[in-house]
């Protein structure tokens, strides 16, 4: 009932505003400092990287690799008998020195439990577990359930068809250290990115979102977590409460309620977490609703503890309203737009012509925000990334915009329910020895990542 009211509070706002500048004010004008605002924070965080960029070449901050916390390191796994043991096999290679791995099989319906109880003689430091049927559903449970056998300090969860190289807790821990951090995500990648035109645009997204990732981090913004490849400082995830067995989004979740509680997460680009794109779109649609449904709600449940806490630090603040605003933007454009037609057919003044140029403005302000990313964290060749941008944007405008209008409309109207929307893993082609192939050349590719 709160989520429904702050909702509603939120749309009826958003529609008086718009009567208001529909009759009284010179609507463009404010769709255009709405743009500006954007564009100007955008450029804000590209400035501070390049910043923090300069200052690193000039001052170099090693890493401290003496610092090694024990890692326990949580796979959640639903039904994953065909992804499982290859994806303990491959964190079984991490090279860090003191690490336990415990596999969760979640009330599986597969043979997930026999082939953890065929393998686990295989691995010294390995623990699974079964839930039953009884137990509260969710990843969050799951995760909290694991949370009280676990041994470590700092706490590594990677999804079921998670692939790292050997090096990635010891490039990926070092960011943990400084005592406000408490937690840190790394970067996401597809593996299986040329499998199909809809793995390749999943595998876009994660660049444009490691960017806006890296430029949030670059001004100790909102980072979020990504549920895959999160590590996270024991101390920060009690402070919190553990994780919220209500929500759908765990990662976004957790995030949210770490910085209301002053903590930082941090973001490293340089380390990679390879996980499988979906290749059809049925359930792609599926996994996209959870996503959007579950950020959504996570800002109307703690809308008010984040306008109060006095732990959240000014430049969080800042950066979540910034980021609220790329949601509300689009609905915002499309409803100028449909005022703007109907005015224009009633042969009234209208601004239609100006609208639509600020509609085409804001795409192409997307487009080249995408082009950048695939320049720089995918290396595409200049023809190939015009194409890919304007493809991927059409792509998420049809796939992510129906889907956050049926989930306002859901959250208005339907009754909010626990269905975690899983992903199937284990549909994906993909070779091998990929993962070597697309793996990162330790610091030496991480400084061509930062310097283009």
């Amino acid at each position: 009932m709160k989520e429904r009211i702050v909702l509603l509070s939120i749309i009826s706002s958003l529609l008086v505003l718009l009567y208001v500048f529909q009759h009284h004010m010179n609507t463009p004008c404010a769709l255009m400092t709405i743009l500006i605002f954007m564009a100007v924070y955008t450029a804000y965080m590209q400035i501070a990287f390049k910043h923090r960029v300069r200052k690193q070449r000039k001052n170099p901050v090693e890493k401290n690799y003496n610092y090694t916390p024990y890692v326990s390191i949580l796979i959640p796994a639903h039904n994953e008998a065909d992804v499982i043991e290859k994806t303990i096999e491959n964190i079984s290679k991490i090279e860090y020195p003191k690490y336990e791995i415990i596999v969760i099989d979640d009330r599986s319906e597969d043979n997930t439990a026999q082939v953890l109880e065929q393998i686990c003689s295989k691995y010294t430091n390995l623990k699974y577990f079964s839930r039953t049927k009884e137990d509260f559903p969710g990843k969050s449970a799951v995760l909290n359930d694991a949370l009280k056998i676990a041994k470590g300090d700092a706490i590594l969860v990677f999804d079921a068809d998670a692939r790292v190289n050997p090096n990635f807790l010891k490039e990926l821990i070092p960011a943990l250290e400084p005592e406000q951090v408490g937690a840190v995500q790394a970067r996401k990648v597809i593996i299986n990115r040329e499998q199909n035109f809809l793995t390749r645009c999943q595998d876009n997204e994660m660049a444009i979102d490691t960017h806006f990732q890296v430029g949030r981090d670059s001004v100790k913004g909102a980072v979020e977590l990504r549920g895959n490849g999160e590590l996270i400082k024991r101390t920060a995830l009690e402070d919190v409460g553990g994780w919220n067995i209500y929500t759908i989004t765990d990662d976004l979740d957790l995030s949210t309620r770490m910085q209301i509680k002053g903590w930082d997460v941090r973001f490293c680009p340089e380390v990679c977490v390879y996980e499988e794109g979906v290749p059809s779109y049925i359930p792609l649609v599926k996994q996209r609703r959870r996503w959007i449904e579950g950020s959504i709600r996570r800002y109307l449940e703690h809308f008010s503890d984040v306008l109060t806490s006095k732990d959240m630090s000014l430049r969080v603040s800042l950066d979540m309203t910034a980021y609220i605003t790329e949601f509300i933007l689009p609905i915002w454009m499309v409803a100028e737009i449909a005022f703007q037609s109907y005015r224009y057919i009633k042969d009234d003044s209208n601004w239609i012509l100006s609208s639509m140029a600020l509609s085409l403005a804001m795409c192409g302000f997307f487009i080249i925000a995408l082009y950048y990313s695939l320049r720089k964290y995918v290396k595409l060749k200049p023809l190939e990334n015009i194409v890919q941008s304007v493809a991927t944007s059409l792509y998420i405008v049809v796939l992510w915009f129906p889907v956050a209008v049926f989930i306002v409309f859901k959250i208005i109207f339907m009754k909010n329910n626990m269905d975690w929307g899983k992903t199937k893993h284990g549909t994906a082609k993909v070779t091998t020895d990929l993962l070597e192939e697309n793996k990162l050349e330790n610091k030496k590719e991480a400084e061509e990542l930062i310097n283009v």
